[in-house]
């Protein structure tokens, strides 16, 4: 029996993560947590993929399940500054950190904590809800390669991060979003 507990409740100001593996639900929360206001501006990070259908399937779902009204950024590598230009008090849907993640990897550790500040600087500057979601990685499958487990461990250092700064976390996994600000304590 499918159970449908939709909760449509104001989304307070301040930074909120939702985070949670591949095909779980996340965007789809994400939006919700932002369906009742008039104007939101949706930033998409990924970068566009020639030959491959299937992402252009995703990326076809995303676009018709949003409301038209909503205004798209797509900023590539330059997503602080775009998070600058926006209205700080409109409401913002970052989706998702993977594609800023993977813009970057070309970066030594320095320069990416450098990258990453200043995204998180930039997300503080706002004063209405920001929603930006986050894919959860290394749950399962260790990355065959160098470059996979630097993706891993940088999205997972960013997670973390983030969650300094937010008001309100969630994890979406199995079409299911768990509030981890209610369920858990932050870990020292």
């Amino acid at each position: 029996m499918a159970h449908s507990n939709k909760q449509k409740s104001e989304v307070p100001n301040g930074l909120i993560v939702v985070s949670g593996p591949s095909r779980g639900g996340k965007s789809r929360w994400a939006e919700h947590l932002l369906s009742s206001q008039e104007m939101v501006t949706y930033v998409a990070t990924s970068a566009h993929r020639s030959n491959d259908p299937s992402w252009d399937e995703r990326m076809r779902l995303h676009r018709e399940r949003r409301p038209l009204h909503w205004q798209l950024r797509e900023p590539g590598s330059m997503l602080a500054a775009c998070i600058r230009t926006e209205e700080a008090h409109h409401p913002l849907l970052i989706d998702a950190l993977g594609g800023f993640t993977a813009l970057h990897l070309d970066r030594d550790d320095l320069q990416w904590e450098q990258e990453a500040e200043e995204l998180i600087e930039s997300l503080l500057m706002r004063t209405s809800p920001t929603v930006i979601v986050i894919e959860e990685t290394g749950w399962g499958v260790v990355p065959a390669t160098k470059i996979g487990g630097l993706f891993r461990d940088r999205q997972g250092w960013l997670a973390q991060r983030l969650e300094q700064h937010a008001i309100d976390s969630w994890l979406v996994v199995q079409g299911r979003a768990l509030n981890l600000t209610q369920l858990g304590i932050l870990v020292p």
